[in-house]
């Protein structure tokens, strides 16, 4: 059982390759799902949503409403000399101005409005998502994407929702209604300047065509730009240690230089199109002028009607452009959908069961019963069997990749086995409910983290409802309260981003109080004492002796002294269980933990 066929396996894995971004989940790259996906964010501002359409009607009426109250005016007004007819109609283009503006500002104010909400959901929701997102699927995707799909994939979305929407259907409605109009008008005249509507639709599809791959290469691009500052910025300890900043500036450059050519492909796709559209209405215009012009003086066709169609005509080409440019919004927006949408289609491979159960007090026995576990083809943890009995210490060791953290990961369920079971006091992990599981274990990485606010925020992190006292007693336990007392705020002391105002001792230490303050019946350290050095590990170990007491222990490191005062030591080599017992036992044995324990030994002196 040491290889699976192609496909089968667990949804994440640390030890992935990072996926580039053709590699992740998208939705149909068809705009009409992609839309239809965004349209219940809507739901629930519907009445607004329908007040902002009417308004947009009595905008697009007053457009509408210029050159057939010019027409009227010429007609009935200057060419037969009614003064009385001319001011009437210029006191109805008022009040259809006046009418137009108070319009225009509250459904700019409703459509901005609901757009706005409509996009807080929408983040909020892949937020949520994210967050529900297993281990695995963290580790795979670069942080600085991940941040993209909330930031510039949401932006791109908020172009099109708060002003591409607008734009859609105030110069739709225009550009129907113009052709109406026109129609109505004269409808030789209308086909005249009909005439250039096939070169206008051929080229509106070649933009299309063209728009749509290039803005697609436009969201990837800035998706890597983001991951490499990212990276570079939360690496710049290690970047300026190894003296590669001229390497880490030449990855941002070629990033950024990949990202402005595709940039640069969309500005050449539109700056072809455009002003081709203009040059189009330009001879449409002059084609209008030289038919109508000729009608005029043949007296076939007034000159009210001639100006008219003249200001339809320039009301018609507006609209398709503004349009047109609107396609640059709407491939932006539908390429950021379907980044974003990938995500939400995304399944956790960590989630509850139907009709979960809640862990009762558990007294913390923990078994792995032939469990087995890949991230990819291959298994990394093969046929393992284990019983910990509850309150023991368990120290897993072994070489570096053999499995040990995978082990660990799978006992907190960051992850399900492919097969097998593991349970802690009789109940399978997956028919737990994750938030009654987690409330029973408490966990410490290698790397402390630290989130920005003070040490007693980052404290309560795992149990918000802690005291003062309980933080305070929590400290203590790990010997973290004498630095703490001695800093000038205390515990109310901003530790800043990732703790960066303690040192990485400092900083495991209050990732210790942050596992222990909800009293916690299963703890797991994963090489959790590698950050500190030997005086502290000589307390904290003093603290762990009273705190592990009727506790359930699972503890992956790498020092003598740590693995030494473990109830039973877990060889894990190749994914499998190679020996188990007390340090004594294995010693007397020579097998592989002997072999482990000198190599240690000997670096150690």
């Amino acid at each position: 059982m040491g290889s699976r066929p192609v496909g089968h396996g667990h949804a994440g894995g640390m030890l992935g390759p990072v996926r580039d971004e053709e590699d992740e989940p998208r939705v149909s790259r068809r705009p009409r799902r992609n839309m239809r996906r965004l349209l219940p964010y809507f739901r629930p501002y519907r009445r607004r949503v329908i007040w902002t359409i009417i308004l947009m009607l009595v905008v697009t009426a007053a457009g509408l409403a210029g050159p057939a109250l010019a027409q009227v005016a010429i007609d009935d007004g200057i060419s037969e000399g009614s003064v009385t007819a001319l001011v009437v109609i210029v006191s109805v283009f008022v009040v259809i101005g006046l009418m137009g503006w108070i319009a225009g500002y509250w459904q700019s104010y409703l459509s901005s409005w609901v757009g706005e909400r409509v996009l807080l959901d929408l983040r909020r929701q892949l937020f949520r998502h994210m967050m529900r997102l297993e281990l695995g699927h963290h580790e795979r995707t670069p942080t600085g994407r991940s941040v993209s799909r909330l930031t510039s994939d949401i932006q791109a979305v908020n172009q099109l929702v708060v002003e591409g929407a607008t734009s859609l259907v105030i110069n739709g409605l225009s550009l129907i209604g113009v052709i109406i109009i026109l129609t109505l008008y004269d409808w030789k005249l209308a086909i005249a300047a009909f005439l250039i509507f096939p070169i206008l639709a051929v080229g509106t599809g070649w933009f299309r065509v063209k728009a749509t791959a290039a803005y697609r290469v436009t969201r990837e691009r800035v998706a890597t730009v983001l991951t490499v500052l990212q990276e570079t910025l939360s690496g710049v300890r290690v970047v300026q240690a190894h003296g590669r900043q001229e390497e880490a500036r030449r990855r941002f450059r070629e990033a950024n230089a990949d990202y402005r050519k595709a940039n640069m492909t969309t500005v050449t796709v539109s700056g072809i199109y455009f002003p081709a559209v203009e040059l189009l209405a330009a001879l449409g215009t002059a084609l209008v002028l030289w038919y109508g012009g000729n009608r005029v003086l043949d007296t076939d066709l007034s000159v009210g009607v001639m100006v008219a169609f003249i200001g339809y005509l320039a009301s018609f080409f507006d609209p398709i452009q503004q349009l047109s440019q609107l396609y640059n919004t709407f491939q932006s927006a539908m390429a950021a959908l379907e980044k974003i949408f990938g995500v939400l289609e995304t399944d956790p491979g960590i989630s509850d069961r139907p009709n979960p159960v809640d862990l009762p007090d558990i007294s913390g026995h923990v078994r792995l019963d032939h469990v087995s576990f890949g991230y990819g083809r291959e298994y990394v943890i093969r046929d393992v069997s284990l019983d910990i009995a509850p309150g023991s210490t368990v120290a897993l060791v072994g070489a570096t990749g053999a499995g040990k953290s995978t082990l660990a990961k799978l006992i907190a369920r960051l992850y399900d086995p492919d097969e097998g079971v593991v349970s802690v006091d009789g109940i399978d992990l997956r028919a737990v409910r994750e938030e009654s599981l987690r409330s029973e274990m408490g966990i410490v990485p290698q790397e402390g983290h630290l989130f920005s606010g003070t040490i007693a925020d980052n404290v309560r992190f795992a149990h918000p409802q802690a005291t003062d006292d309980d933080v305070r007693r929590a400290l203590d336990t790990v010997g973290a309260l004498e630095f703490v007392d001695s800093l000038p705020d205390g515990v109310d002391t901003d530790v800043q981003e990732r703790g960066a105002r303690l040192s990485a001792g400092q900083r495991q230490l209050i990732c210790f109080a942050r596992a222990l303050v909800p009293d916690p019946r299963l703890i797991i350290l994963d090489e959790a004492t590698s950050s500190i050095d030997i005086g502290t590990e000589r307390r904290i170990e003093e603290a762990l002796d009273r705190l592990l007491v009727g506790r359930t222990a699972v503890i992956i490191a790498h020092r003598l002294s740590t693995i030494r005062r473990a109830d039973r030591i877990v060889v894990v080599d190749d994914g499998r269980i190679a020996e188990q017992g007390t340090h004594d036992e294995l010693m007397r044995a020579g097998g592989l933990y002997a072999g482990l324990y000198a190599d240690w030994e000997q670096a150690s002196t």
